[in-house]
């Protein structure tokens, strides 16, 4: 079941840039949890392996062409980076918010150390289409490198997008919750 003003200040969001709700208190932090996971699963199980699959298909791999290897290297140091970025948040983040959210506050653990270190994941994708646009082995498939090149964009402002719902309205949201948790709610 997914929650209605949870929903809409994500909508609203992503398609403007800010939430209208001015209260952290009026989302739904499971909702809110559920959505970033949601996120997660799309962007290592589909985003980025579709990505991976066009540039292998639009550079060919096959051929002894080190630029070519270099773009895919490149990429997959990219995801297995993106990969480390969100398991920390499966396993650590979203652990703390689900003790929170059963009243048991960890000692040794804030949102604000997760506030602090993190950081945009999308930034290396520039980098990407960059080298791409600049050192495309000229045997390459056009047409798929572009159509790679345009999921790469998607993708980055997908993650820009995932990463400033983190910080402008999860982490607010676990701001409030830790108050209400620890008994320092103003």
């Amino acid at each position: 079941q997914v929650d209605c003003r949870t929903f809409l200040a994500v909508v609203n969001f992503v398609e403007e840039g800010f939430s209208r709700m001015d209260d952290a208190e009026s989302l739904s932090v499971p909702s809110l949890v559920d959505y970033l996971r949601q996120a997660h699963s799309y962007f290592l199980d589909f985003a980025l392996p579709v990505i991976r699959r066009k540039l292998i298909e639009s550079i060919d791999c096959s051929k002894s062409d080190e630029v070519a290897f270099l773009i895919l290297r490149f990429f997959d140091e990219y995801v297995c980076e993106v990969k480390r970025h969100m398991e920390y948040e499966e396993k650590t983040v979203f652990k703390y918010v689900d003790d929170l959210l059963h009243n048991h506050p960890s000692q040794n653990y804030q949102i604000s150390v997760f506030s602090k270190h993190h950081d945009l994941i999308s930034e290396k994708l520039t980098e990407l289409k960059k080298i791409i646009i600049k050192y495309c082995p000229p045997e390459a498939n056009k047409n798929l490198l572009n159509a790679a090149l345009f999921d790469i964009y998607i993708c980055e402002e997908g993650l820009e997008s995932h990463c400033k719902i983190e910080d402008c309205l999860f982490v607010p949201a676990i701001l409030k919750l830790e108050r209400r948790v620890n008994g320092d709610e103003k």
